[in-house]
């Protein structure tokens, strides 16, 4: 066990340092933010002047390595255009948000991915199982942001059943969570349900019923047990469709987390909150990939065995 947190742990940090490497030579290609800043009227003088404060007259390796120092104590730099403020606490504050849809969304998934799976496989061929591949049919062909328009038309200004935005109440989440979860409802929902075909077929499954064992418990203690190993194994993946997705769902739903706080940061430049949310939305990931890693040895016995 220890021994695999350490190997995830000297992971996690190369991913890091190579992921600040690439956002930091990415954001440089978008535009020159000293332009954008002072202008079209500004002179020459002026923008060399603003470029020598920001510290961007420098050679980009100088400026990285720089940037890199400061990452490690804990300094994003101050945003370019939300007033000087330190880019770090821009990315906190719009956190909780981002954090509470993508909670809710996947939560969502996971109840009704199991629950579709579940009564897909054990009707298999049925209505019932028609339906559940249906809907993972739509759930990964559909893009979340047509998606998106498309549950706002319908339940807020057809129906006016919720709202089109807002942030606090519980309704304010059903439509953002119904967004950003649907494509991974399709992706739990296929696992759980060819994962349950596996283990309905297998000889511990017909030794239970052979025991006399009840069919609820034959398949939620039994089957269902061993069909959630392959779920637990893309919980991190399916994690990070949901912080990678709320830059298009929050834009939508006008949601304030930071995948709406990239969005406007890329479009007015603001290298160092780009930088800083990218190189959180980077670490949340990594974490959740080690949390997933650790709860697989746990589930598994076989990987216990190994580590």
């Amino acid at each position: 066990m220890l021994r695999v947190i350490a190997t995830r742990m000297i992971e996690a940090s190369i991913a890091l340092l190579l992921m600040s490497l690439a956002i930091f030579l990415l954001t440089r290609l978008t535009g020159d933010p000293v332009a954008l800043m002072l202008g079209d009227g500004a002179t020459a003088a002026d923008r060399a002047a603003l470029a020598q404060e920001m510290g961007l007259d420098r050679p980009l390796p100088v400026q990285y390595l720089e940037y890199l120092g400061n990452v490690l104590t804990g300094d994003f730099g101050m945003s370019l255009t939300a007033g000087g403020q330190p880019a770090l606490t821009l990315v906190l504050d719009r956190l909780p948000a981002s954090l509470a849809l993508a909670g809710v969304a996947l939560v969502f998934t996971l109840v009704l991915g199991v629950l579709f799976g579940v009564a897909a496989s054990v009707r298999r061929n049925s209505g019932v199982d028609i339906a559940a591949r249906l809907i993972a049919l739509v759930g990964q062909s559909v893009p979340s942001f047509w998606l998106g328009i498309m549950l706002m038309y319908v339940f807020a200004v057809q129906l006016g059943w919720l709202p089109t935005s807002g942030y606090g109440r519980w309704d304010h989440y059903v439509l953002p969570a119904l967004t950003m979860g649907l494509f991974t409802l399709a992706a739990v929902t296929r696992l759980v349900r060819s994962s349950m075909l596996e283990a309905l077929g297998s000889e511990y499954i017909k030794l239970a019923r052979i025991k006399g064992l009840s069919e609820a418990v034959v398949i939620w203690k039994h089957a269902l047990a061993n069909s959630l190993i392959p779920v637990i194994t893309f919980m991190g993946t399916f994690f990070a469709v949901m912080i990678t997705g709320a830059v298009i769902v929050e834009t939508v739903f006008a949601w304030p987390g930071i995948g709406r706080l990239a969005y406007e940061s890329i479009l007015s430049r603001d290298f160092p909150v780009v930088q800083a949310v990218v190189l959180i939305i980077t670490a949340l990931f990594i974490i959740a990939n080690l949390i997933v890693d650790i709860l697989y040895v746990i589930v598994d016995p076989r990987m216990r065995s190994k580590s």
